[in-house]
């Protein structure tokens, strides 16, 4: 399978329709075949795949959205204060590309060069993410999450209030749990009907990742010596519910979780270099990366569940069967 060994850190490691591929801190963005395009003036801070499903969206300390596919980049938008661009997601569903720059999040359409909208908000957003039909989105920021209409130009967002600094976003696949990480090693959710908090601590570290698999039954999520997993069966979510680990390791952390909704395989990426992917129903963690190493700081598993794209930090990267 494919190695690689990089001049720059791996900002993001995702698959695209025809393969993996990766965006580098030098700007670059590089796909498993070895096809490469340099498209930004400086770092790559963030990525998604484009809507199309080919080739990835980027956003540089440039200031500027970049759709890039093999052997071809070009400019999307540009932030509204030539500041860089901090978080970005796209929906498949609705051809929408969302991105954060400072205190404004600006929704563009794949399909349309002339439609955008621009949000701003009181505090810096620190990440954005779709709902799973792709018409709202949820921006992490101080004090809570502000989710917005994404096409509606004229509004005022509903505010999900928690004291403390937000700095990642996710849904739930059923659109009824809104989740963020926060400073302060923990995790906080609402239940959306009727804006229930869940408080979701313990956390030895961090939590820089997570990732829903089973059919939405499971959250999976780093910060601690194993991959904590949340139950999310029934209507009341984790709520009450006791969280599970697996791949508990005494002598490592988990950095990066990877899954996809509907499949039952999890990926953890460690921050001694290893990597392992495994069925949470099933006994066993198979280490498609065995040999330890830098911390791995970009994950990724395929759609189908079968690949994994990895890289650590010193900017060694691969893809392997899972």
């Amino acid at each position: 399978m494919p190695s690689f060994s990089f001049d720059a850190q791996v900002t993001a490691a995702l698959f695209e329709r025809d393969g993996a591929v990766f965006a580098l801190g030098d700007g670059t963005v590089r796909f498993e075949d070895g096809h490469y395009d340099a498209v930004h003036d400086g770092a790559a801070l963030c990525a998604a795949v484009h809507p199309s499903g080919e080739g990835l969206v980027t956003g540089g300390d440039d200031g500027q959205v970049i759709w890039s596919r093999k052997g071809e980049a070009g400019l999307l938008a540009k932030s509204t204060r030539s500041q860089w661009i901090d978080s970005l997601d796209a929906s498949p569903e609705t051809k929408l590309i969302a991105f954060s720059s400072g205190r404004t999040l600006s929704v563009i359409d794949a399909t349309d060069a002339h439609f955008r909208r621009d949000f701003d908000h009181e505090r810096t957003v620190a990440a954005v993410a779709f709902d799973p039909k792709g018409r709202r989105i949820a921006c992490a920021t101080y004090g809570g999450a502000a989710l917005w209409y994404a096409r509606i130009e004229q509004q005022k967002p509903t505010m999900l209030k928690w004291g403390g600094s937000h700095t990642h976003v996710a849904w739930s696949p059923d659109g009824a749990f809104v989740l963020t990480a926060m400073q302060d090693n923990q995790l906080h959710g609402w239940r959306l009907k009727d804006a229930k908090d869940l408080r979701m601590g313990g956390y030895p570290s961090k939590v820089r990742s997570l990732a829903f698999l089973s059919n939405g039954q499971l959250m999976a999520t780093s910060g601690a010596q194993g991959a904590v997993l949340w139950p999310f069966v029934g209507a009341n979510g984790p709520m009450g519910r006791e969280a599970t680990e697996i791949g508990y390791d005494e002598n490592a952390m988990v950095n990066l979780v990877a899954a996809q909704p509907k499949g039952p395989r999890l990926a953890a990426g460690l921050t001694d270099g290893r990597v392992w992917v495994a069925d949470p129903s099933a006994q066993g963690l198979d280490f498609v990366k065995a040999d330890r190493g830098p911390p791995i700081v970009a994950l990724a598993l395929s759609p189908d569940g079968r690949r994994v794209a990895w890289a650590d930090e010193d900017g060694r990267a691969g893809v392997t069967e899972a």
